[in-house]
């Protein structure tokens, strides 16, 4: 008998998988910016060499292709050149015997037709419409462009009060951002080629938890003009703050008892700490920031009212109120928005769940929010109810690991169908539509039903977290446009009709994250200096420190650590803790300064906020 050997992978294969993922790496790590063309050319070469090589389309074909996009980048193509590239794609995509040859060409073709004005700009102009208008992809993905890399560098330093001042030139919640921030500026950090991205959001965080109070800058002397904002959240807040520091007398319409909007009333207490929501709100009303509380526009006070009474009024309401499932019985008793709920637990208005069921419907941050606020008010038992996959939930991943760490049940793939009331018109439980995972649309498989009977699940309690609305009525009244929803603005947050009159932030652009409406905000901040005639700039004298010149060996990424979830969801504090000063100096000194090396050097100052 002969002898069986254990298969096991050749040196040639686990180099080989070694450069594929360092391949992995490199693409995940690829800057914003880069021409379309080149990357077109560059997954075209890389199918061609995947490829057998045994029919036409493919061995030959796709080396045409690539000839082609190489004469555009070269300057040697014509118009007519984009013509038979169009057609040569799809004669391939037509009679390729592989899915490498056909979807090679499909990414040509969909470029041909999406970005075809950059193949233009190559051939007429000789030049690429993509060039490096912000080379550092954390600055240039994080929404309000925080310098990054400065503050990144000081808190390797030790220097945490300058690393807030740093941040608060372009960001005036650097203590809320370090505990809530969806850290987009991440995904592309070029630490991603070495090992993983720098832990940015870990890093604020310590910076704030370390550098104590620290004092705004000074304001601009003042210029006599008084602005109204309507709504203390973190779009109206960072706003005013900025206009404030621009000389201007700001004054905050606030409908709540307390400031913070969404912040405050919408994200519970485990995930950011009031008290140190209240540290960034303290810094901002440190500048002279005026706030009225108590008055509602449309009730108390009306917009016609507020532009006879000042220079500038700016409409940055925020999204809270809900979105409703359009079901019958859905004013039952026990049926609440997850909008309402969350805000009755900011204002102390606490709900007995204890031991009661609960069913919440939603994928999102919200409703992540909402099952962990009912599993620490005594709820015997949670569940999330969604009509797609985990994969397709919008949460972000370590919420819905931390939702289930705490005993939060996922019921996947059920839509709501219809609501079973009592007959004392209370909510006992919610039939759902088993679902299937169908055709892919626009990069997101869409879903539809299975053909199986609805399932019952009961519950006591139905929590509703399906999306936000704004509230439109007296501004549509006001001669305000109101399109789906939403108020709109044109590009520069103004009104064709109603000069003075500015609006943004998630009741122009819909429901997003805090530092899309701060950026908004330092957007719309600078568009209502410019009407009232002044063109102010917003300076931070903080000195960055010099880059190191070690080397930078691959060092694994220092994450932050949580409460254990057993002793967590007894309580509402805060459920992450800090990095150590060891392991912020550590994780700071992982940044490669894109910044200074490479074309890095070239971009703009620190002088300016805009």
């Amino acid at each position: 008998m002969s002898r069986l050997e254990i298969d096991l992978p050749k040196r040639a294969e686990v180099v080989m998988e070694g450069l594929y993922k360092d391949l992995e790496r490199r693409i995940e790590s690829s800057p914003p910016g880069l021409c379309p063309v080149d990357m077109a050319r560059a997954f075209l070469e890389l199918c061609h060499a995947q490829t057998c090589g045994k029919c036409v389309p493919c061995r030959i074909g796709l080396g045409q292709l690539n000839q082609f996009i190489k004469d555009v980048l070269d300057g040697n193509a014509t118009m007519e050149t984009l013509d038979v590239m169009e057609q040569t794609a799809k004669s391939i995509m037509e009679s390729a015997d592989c899915a490498i040859g056909y979807e090679a060409a499909r990414m040509v073709y969909k470029g041909l037709i999406g970005y075809r004005d950059d193949y233009v700009e190559h051939i007429q102009n000789g030049r690429c419409t993509c060039a490096y208008s912000q080379p550092v992809p954390c600055v240039s993905l994080c929404p309000a462009h925080v310098d990054i890399p400065g503050y990144v560098a000081l808190v390797g330093a030790g220097r945490y009060a300058d690393a807030i001042r740093l941040i608060r030139k372009d960001n005036p919640f650097p203590t809320t951002c370090g505990f809530i921030c969806e850290h987009p500026c991440e995904a592309r950090c070029r630490r991603n080629m070495v090992d993983d991205s720098v832990n940015i959001r870990g890093l604020k965080r310590m910076a704030a938890d370390y550098a104590g109070e620290v004092d705004p800058p000074a304001c601009a002397p003042s210029t006599g003009k008084k602005i109204a904002v309507l709504g203390g959240g973190p779009g109206g807040l960072s706003a005013a703050y900025y206009l404030q520091l621009m000389g201007h007398q700001t004054t905050v319409y606030e409908m709540l008892p307390e400031l913070g909007g969404m912040l405050r009333y919408g994200i519970p207490n485990y995930r950011l700490p009031k008290d140190r929501l209240d540290d960034d709100i303290k810094a901002i009303l440190k500048t002279g920031v005026e706030v009225k509380y108590g008055l509602k526009i449309g009730q108390d006070i009306s917009i016609q009212e507020l532009r006879d009474q000042y220079d500038a009024v700016l409409i940055t309401i925020g999204a809270s109120t809900d979105k409703k499932l359009g079901l019958e019985g859905e004013d039952a008793d026990g049926i609440l928005s997850a909008v309402q709920f969350l805000r009755n637990v900011g204002k102390k208005q606490i709900m007995d769940l204890s031991g009661k069921h609960v069913a919440v419907i939603g994928g999102g941050n919200v409703s992540m929010d909402a099952v962990r606020t009912a599993k620490r008010l005594g709820a015997e038992k949670v569940s999330i109810v969604y009509r797609r996959r985990v994969a397709d939930m919008t949460a972000l991943p370590a919420e819905i690991e931390g939702a289930v760490a705490e005993g939060i049940e996922l019921q996947t793939l059920k839509a709501p169908a219809s609501l079973d009331v009592d007959e004392n018109h209370h909510i006992r439980g919610i039939y759902v539509t088993p679902q299937m995972v169908s055709a892919i649309k626009d990069g997101r498989a869409s879903i539809r039903p299975t053909g199986e009977k609805d399932i019952y699940i009961p519950c006591d309690v139905l929590i509703v977290a399906i999306g936000q609305n704004i509230e439109t009525k007296h501004f549509e009244e006001a001669g305000i446009p109101v399109a789906r929803g939403k108020i709109v603005t044109q590009s520069s947050g103004t009104f064709e009709n109603m000069p003075g009159v500015f609006a943004g932030g998630d009741c122009a652009s819909g429901p997003a994250s805090v530092i899309k409406a701060i950026a908004a905000a330092k957007v719309v901040a600078a568009n209502i200096d410019e009407y009232l005639g002044y063109h102010h700039q917003i300076s931070c004298d903080v000195e960055i420190p010099e880059p190191s010149l070690h080397d930078r060996t691959p060092c694994g990424r220092v994450n932050l650590t949580e409460r254990e979830a057993c002793e967590r969801v007894c309580d509402f504090d805060g459920v992450e803790n800090c990095m150590t000063e060891k392991e912020a100096k550590q994780e700071a000194s992982r940044c490669l300064r894109c910044d200074h090396f490479g074309f890095g050097i070239f971009k703009g100052g620190r002088e300016t906020l805009w």
